[in-house]
């Protein structure tokens, strides 16, 4: 019961790694504030944590809104009274194709929900952390944070930025006892990367995405939320400012 009482906030948790994140701190003791912009999505999370006997509240955002970004901190502070761990996961992937070939829109949905969403949690979670004094934040970027990704121009960028934004915060707020920390996995199987549809694009791409993985194989969610857990405990106390890659060596 590691996080027994921590109150834990994940974004994008009605799938994918948010869920299996949400279910985990759960597990470990934690009360869960889960919020998606699919409903039913996130409230099924809510659901599969209470029936294994443990604490989660559902609280729809879509974290491109400022205001709803702002209601989320709000009422997790009015439910609970604190905001102990955040975990901002919330992130889509966008359309695969040539750097040119990138439409404005496509740029400015990427952008607004992988890197200014990113920004608008930070800002609110960190006025909260700073008034309770201390915390922890754990930003969820991709390999393609640290690396160019070729038909993925604006997921990059905007991964790219959340690490900058990680490293630059968790400078500024470390003597306020708030360590902020990122994860950039490597393809993970969710359904943002679903090897099938990948082939659809291009035949043979999963396969060839798979050899350039020393491991020689895609991650598990639950590999992900494991390190997302870790960053955000005790033991991980010194850690801040990490960009950690957790990529079966791919960045090695």
């Amino acid at each position: 019961m590691e996080f027994k009482d921590k109150i834990i906030l994940i974004t994008g948790a009605g799938s994918g790694i948010g869920k299996v994140t949400a279910l985990s701190f759960a597990e470990a003791g934690g009360i869960v504030v889960v919020s998606d912009i699919n409903e039913a999505g996130g409230q099924a999370t809510v659901d599969e944590i209470t029936a294994a006997g443990g604490k989660s509240i559902f609280v729809k955002a879509d974290v491109a809104s400022y205001s709803d970004v702002e209601n989320l901190i709000n009422e997790t502070v009015k439910q609970f009274g604190r905001l102990d761990i955040a975990v901002n996961n919330a992130g889509i992937g966008g359309s695969l194709g040539k750097f040119a070939d990138t439409t404005p829109e496509m740029w400015d949905k990427v952008m607004a929900v992988n890197s200014t969403g990113v920004f608008y949690c930070m800002k609110f979670e960190l006025q909260q952390m700073m008034k309770q004094g201390g915390g922890a934040i754990v930003n969820i970027a991709s390999v393609a944070g640290l690396r160019g990704l070729p038909n993925n121009g604006a997921y990059v960028a905007s991964k790219h930025a959340v690490v900058g934004m990680t490293k630059t915060a968790a400078m500024e707020y470390a003597r306020q006892n708030i360590r902020i920390n990122a994860i950039c996995p490597v393809f993970t199987v969710t359904a943002l990367f679903n090897p099938v549809q990948m082939d659809q694009f291009s035949k043979g791409i999963s396969e060839k995405l798979k050899k350039n993985i020393p491991i020689k194989r895609f991650a598990e969610p639950i590999e992900i939320a494991n390190n997302i857990l870790w960053l955000s405990s005790e033991k991980a106390s010194f850690v801040t400012g990490l960009a950690m890659s957790i990529d079966g060596g791919l960045t090695a």
